[in-house]
């Protein structure tokens, strides 16, 4: 076994992050027998000991991990944290019977923390919200880095490569390329450029910004629960609903008919059950 490792081995990453580093770079990285040794003594007795040890000889991978994502400005520092989080957390699921070694196993944990620092604090408007969200944010960010702006051509190949569609990476790319704005005037700011500021000349006494942004959230919602409603139906009632009420050019009871070769009055009683199982959908979400 290497030798101990003992915790005043490691400052807190906060402190003085170069003196973090360094801390952990002096921390022997364990061998798979010594890994496989403390992982058993954690899994099987619960030996605490043995799961500080784990911790400490993977801390120097958490801070590799946490520098690939220094290009979102977020402190160095907090950002190691968030990933020995993750790595405490992977500590603790860790089964040394699957015959894995800690370091592949805690990679998922340990960026799952970051990500999720990374989404809460890179802006004060979250960027991504959904699973497919976050997924694009960070897979079209780091193809940002050597793409800048992107053509047609380009967001079709990404959106080909995420499996997404074009229009998800083109919204993920406008929200990429969008900034925080003060509403306020800086505190420093002086007499003439303080009038400058957007709580100065946005307001407009008709249209109230808290009323807009509950329409708008109302707005995207119902039109997440149709959707949603939308897919239950089988795929006549879907055409029937999308030809008779969305679609630019209306269809008429007789076009579909003569498109399914039944009457008219069926139709009209395809396009009533369907209507009903939308309203029950939409008002059970």
């Amino acid at each position: 076994m290497s030798s101990a490792l003992q915790p005043a081995f490691v400052t807190a990453p906060g402190v003085n992050l170069e003196a973090y580093v360094q801390s952990v770079q002096t921390v022997p990285v364990l061998s798979a027998e010594e890994e496989k040794t403390l992982a058993e003594k954690l899994f099987f007795d619960g030996d605490v000991d043995a799961a500080r040890q784990l911790v400490l000889s993977h801390l120097r991978f958490v801070v590799h991990i946490a520098r690939s994502y220094n290009g979102y400005g977020l402190p160095q520092a907090d950002l190691i944290q968030e990933g020995n989080v993750g790595l405490m957390k992977a500590v603790k699921r860790f089964d040394p019977t699957v015959g894995v070694r800690l370091v592949s196993f805690a990679v998922h944990w340990i960026k799952a923390e970051i990500h999720e620092y990374v989404l809460r604090n890179w802006r004060i408007v979250k960027i991504a919200t959904t699973k497919a969200q976050r997924k694009l944010f960070f897979n079209l960010r780091s193809q940002k880095k050597r793409l800048g702006w992107m053509n047609t051509d380009e967001i079709n190949a990404i959106a080909a490569d995420l499996g997404v569609n074009a229009s998800d990476v083109r919204e993920m790319e406008g929200r990429l390329g969008a900034y925080d704005a003060s509403f306020d005037a800086p505190v420093d700011a002086d007499d003439d450029s303080v009038g400058q500021a957007p709580v100065y000349f946005l307001e407009d006494s008709s249209m109230d910004p808290a009323v807009m942004l509950e329409s708008d959230d109302w707005e995207s919602s119902h039109n997440e629960r149709l959707y949603q409603a939308l897919t239950i139906l089988d795929e006549r009632s879907r055409d029937i609903l999308q030809q008779r009420w969305f679609d630019d050019e209306k269809a008429t009871l007789h076009d579909l008919a003569a498109k399914y070769e039944v009457s008219a009055e069926r139709i009209r009683q395809l396009e009533k059950n369907a209507m009903k199982k939308l309203k029950a959908h939409m008002l059970e979400a």
